[in-house]
């Protein structure tokens, strides 16, 4: 496995000893080193490693659990052949490649995966992500829905070369747990169990994309293509101020600039201070609506936003008057450690694995809510995903992501702002799957003072790395501030 840091570091040493060298020379020796041709072929091989360890989500036949349909012992041999594990290295390339361009579009999806029993039985589970994404497009209501009512809707199978008027069906059967289902017309003909088909929803209308078997970076360049068509009429999005102060940012990035306070935030505090942004600790974005994050260029992680837990449904919430601090107080108390003088819980979540600490997450499907557990034994905390939603669209209706190079002079630090990477409105149906992922973790970041006793909490943060940031937000576009722009 490659360790990307560690080449970055041979390169600069390298870079250090030979002043004839650029960065991009240096970084093409050391990819040379390790067997590679140039640095663009170990930036490919990063990114396999990436899409490789994020698991799909496994497949789901609660149709099948809830005995909605019937069985016969043939159809529970092709019911136990289901896909079990996590798919090809391949087919996760083309769905991640196919994910990414409709993400840097801004184009609201959903997917789901057909299984041969359902295709055998014409049935499909509305997964939470499918209803969220319905939800946020006002196209339906399953919660609304009354039980054995089957609501039906033109829906299209889109391909290259046509778009198919089928019917698509949506309704909750007359069962016990009356789950959502769903089911289009001849779905049979346009996809095989294990496909990832994307869902689109334009003019009031489902249309399916089988993302399995299309290149969209293909498709969206033949005007032809009525993949291309479809995608071309659902994008027409705007934002303002963003060249105000996209100019602000380059005449401060003319020179390097001193740093006004130290740690952490001090490039985010020094950046807005020259620009004329007040400090506060506002939830509000920052410059007429456009969020400001900066950060310090060797670090690859970033603050989505931070957001508490509901603490009426987190058993570790408490009724207090100044609940937020004596909820994560008693988080801390419970699941924290010592450390020199103080008492910490430094820790990231993911729903990957347990940390350290024995704590994890795990997504509640039935109650559409994000939720911490302790070793699976104790539930510490919850988020409800329209909650999480919403933080999102309110921090990042457009943001600039501002990278500086931080040196020292004289025992001062000094920033040099380098590039800036700007996003417009996140596609919020991609949230809750990214969290699902691991690719969106959090940050504990809670300490009780040795010297004062007094609880702080800088979090919870959620963050992501800054490579998958067009996973989620709508094409990215990268700015060098040596007035260089291109797309990410």
């Amino acid at each position: 496995m490659i360790n990307e840091k560690r080449l970055k570091q041979e390169a600069k040493l390298l870079k250090k000893n030979n002043d004839s060298l650029n960065q991009a020379q240096a970084l093409d020796i050391v990819a040379r080193k390790y067997g590679y041709s140039s640095w663009p072929d170990v930036s490919k091989e990063l990114k396999k490693q990436a899409v490789e360890g994020i698991p799909l989500p496994s497949i789901s036949t609660n149709f099948v659990e809830y005995n909605e349909v019937e069985m016969s012992d043939k159809d529970y041999e092709v019911y136990d052949q289901e896909r079990a594990s996590d798919l090809q290295l391949e087919q996760k390339l083309l769905l991640r490649s196919n994910t990414v361009a409709l993400t840097k579009l801004g184009v609201e999806f959903s997917l789901f995966e057909p299984t041969q029993t359902g295709l055998n039985k014409s049935i499909l589970d509305a997964t939470q992500s499918v209803r969220d994404h319905f939800e946020l497009e006002e196209f339906h209501y399953y919660f609304q829905q009354e039980q054995g009512v089957i609501r039906k809707e033109v829906s299209y199978l889109v391909n290259p070369n046509e778009i198919k008027e089928i019917v698509g069906s949506f309704y909750r059967p007359k069962t016990k747990q009356g789950d959502p289902r769903m089911w289009y017309r001849q779905l049979p003909k346009f996809a095989t169990a294990g496909d990832q088909i994307a869902i689109v929803i334009y003019q009031g209308s489902p249309h399916l994309i089988n993302l399995s078997r299309i290149d969209l970076e293909v498709e969206l360049q033949n005007p032809y293509s009525q993949i291309y068509k479809l995608i071309t009429n659902y994008i027409n999005k705007e934002f303002s101020y963003s060249a105000e102060l996209l100019n602000k940012i380059k005449e401060l990035a003319i020179k390097p600039f001193k740093a006004q306070r130290s740690g952490d935030t001090a490039i985010g505090y020094t950046l807005e201070t020259l620009l004329g942004i007040d400090a506060n600790s506002s939830k509000d974005p920052d410059y007429h609506g456009i969020e400001i994050k900066s950060g310090r260029g060797g670090k690859n992680r970033t603050t989505l936003f931070a957001q508490v837990s509901d603490w009426n449904l987190s058993p570790c919430g408490c009724k207090e008057v100044d609940f937020t601090k004596g909820s994560s107080a008693k988080i801390l108390d419970r699941y924290g450690y010592e450390r020199e003088d103080d008492f910490k819980l430094y820790c990231t979540v993911s729903t990957q694995r347990q940390n350290s600490q024995g704590l994890h997450f795990i997504f509640n499907k039935q109650k559409d809510q994000l939720e911490e557990w302790y070793r699976n034994e104790e539930l510490v905390a919850v988020w409800p995903a329209k909650l999480l939603k919403k933080r999102l669209i309110e921090k990042h209706s457009e943001t600039f992501w501002v990278q500086a190079k931080s040196f020292k002079e004289s025992g001062e630090e000094f920033f040099q702002l380098e590039r800036i990477v700007h996003t417009k409105a996140p596609v919020l149906s991609q949230l809750i799957p990214l969290i699902c992922s691991g690719v969106i973790t959090m940050d504990h970041l809670i300490k009780r003072s040795g010297k004062t006793g007094r609880v702080t909490e800088k979090g919870p943060l959620f963050k992501i790395d800054k490579r998958n940031l067009e996973l989620l937000f709508p094409e990215p576009i990268e700015i060098n501030l040596k007035n260089e722009i291109h797309n990410v």
